[in-house]
């Protein structure tokens, strides 16, 4: 058998990999729609030889992506787009078992994770699949030299779609970006079903709270805080909302759950849940009147919704009291529990969205990716939506691998839909 290729990579251990190739075939069994994509990618290869670099949560569910991509020709390399997400034997399976580069070692400190994320840009991408931006933020500011090559990119989440638009309104943005966070077999699914399960198998796991009973506040109710809200009540909790939008204010209200401003619900609150892509939604003028026990938990990409640094100055001491747990005592004697160091709690606390939700999500990255290497002119620079013929299509495989059949427009029926001239009869 010809030997492979040495590879450049940084990964925990790659004793690690036999365990992490299994859990990676488990999660394939949850994701007909990227193994459809695969197959026809292996025998097209539309993505030969085309540098591909990814900054995204290194978990099973990513690698199937990593694969899928890899089967199609890509030049793949892949870092970690989060200290604590990643699953170090998927890690080292994807270098081991699939030869695909990947620097990325969960728990890794700010120095390591940003060589991580040079490392792969490394080979000069010409196609990025980002997951908060910080790769391609990174390529801006520190390696601009390479920003000629690259044909365009992706971005899977809210927080990371928000900075690319600030970056596009700056004037800032050198390449095109789809949002597959956008896409309607995103955010509909992944956002609502997948955040709101394994932000509440993340909390769960780590502390073992019963639920039933307990005040939930959910800060933020866009489609993740949604879902959120949605799992708690059905859990038996007592869902409070806060929001700063007024439309999605008065949903949450609709949809039976009670609204008030943080300042309220800081002092009635047990479990808080942060899920809004912004900076300090819980702050300093909260903690203080928080009851002794609660428990703080974030689920948006970046663990800025928490003001850590406020809580450490009203702190008398602290200890880690179970894994993920963080016990802050005040002055008072109260105390405060912060799960994961405020960092995606799905993620650093469980497993993530469940495998079969990503199958969508992922299915949209794969399918931009073709689209971006197969145009014939390269997109203008700003934030994409993603093509209606993409979401559409991922959505027509997941029914098809659900043995799910719909209805289909007749001719009658799309001519009127057409057409303005038909009225009342």
């Amino acid at each position: 058998m010809q030997a492979k290729p040495r590879l450049d990579f940084d990964v925990k251990s790659l004793s690690l990999a036999a365990e992490g190739a299994l859990r990676i075939e488990w999660a394939a069994r949850e994701m007909p729609v990227i193994d459809l994509i695969r197959r026809r990618f292996q025998k097209e290869k539309p993505l030969a030889g085309v540098r591909v670099s990814a900054c995204l949560h290194v978990t099973t569910e990513t690698a199937n992506l990593a694969l899928a991509l890899a089967d199609g020709g890509a030049q793949l390399a892949l870092c970690a787009s989060n200290p604590l997400s990643t699953q170090d034997d998927v890690a080292a399976a994807l270098v081991s078992e699939y030869n695909i580069p990947v620097f990325a070692v969960r728990g890794a400190d700010t120095e390591a994770y940003y060589r991580h994320i040079q490392a792969a840009l490394a080979q000069g991408p010409q196609i990025t699949l980002d997951d908060g931006a910080d790769l391609v933020s990174t390529l801006h500011k520190e390696r601009r030299e390479l920003l000629p090559a690259v044909l365009g990119g992706t971005e899977e989440t809210t927080t990371g779609v928000i900075r690319l638009r600030a970056m596009a309104n700056d004037g800032a943005l050198a390449y095109p970006i789809i949002a597959v966070n956008e896409a309607d077999t995103k955010h509909l699914f992944d956002n609502r079903y997948g955040t709101g399960q394994s932000t509440i198998d993340g909390i769960t796991r780590a502390t073992n709270v019963l639920w039933a009973g307990k005040t939930v506040v959910v800060v933020g109710y866009g489609w993740c805080g949604r879902g959120v809200a949605m799992r708690a009540h059905g859990l038996g909790a007592q869902v409070v909302v806060t929001e700063v939008q007024p439309v999605r204010a008065l949903e949450a209200a609709m949809d039976g759950f009670r609204v008030m401003p943080m300042a309220e619900a800081a002092r009635i609150g047990d479990i808080f849940v942060t899920v809004t892509g912004d900076i300090n939604a819980i702050s300093k003028e909260h903690f203080p009147v928080m009851k002794d026990g609660a428990i703080l938990a974030n689920s948006g990409h970046f663990n800025v919704e928490l003001n850590i640094a406020a809580l450490e100055e009203m702190t008398e001491s602290k200890r880690q009291v179970r894994t993920h747990v963080t016990e802050y005592r005040l002055r008072d004697g109260r105390r405060i529990f912060l799960l994961a160091e405020g960092r995606l709690i799905n993620l650093s606390a469980a497993e993530g969205h469940p495998a079969s939700v990503m199958d969508m999500s992922f299915a949209n990255q794969a399918l931009c990716v073709e689209y971006i290497a197969h145009r014939p002119e390269r997109l203008p620079t700003a934030v994409h939506t993603v093509p209606t013929e993409i979401d559409q299509e991922v959505a027509r495989l997941k029914l098809r691998s659900m043995k799910i059949n719909i209805d289909e427009l007749t001719a009658e029926q799309r001519k009127y839909l057409e057409s303005w001239e038909a009225g009342t009869e």
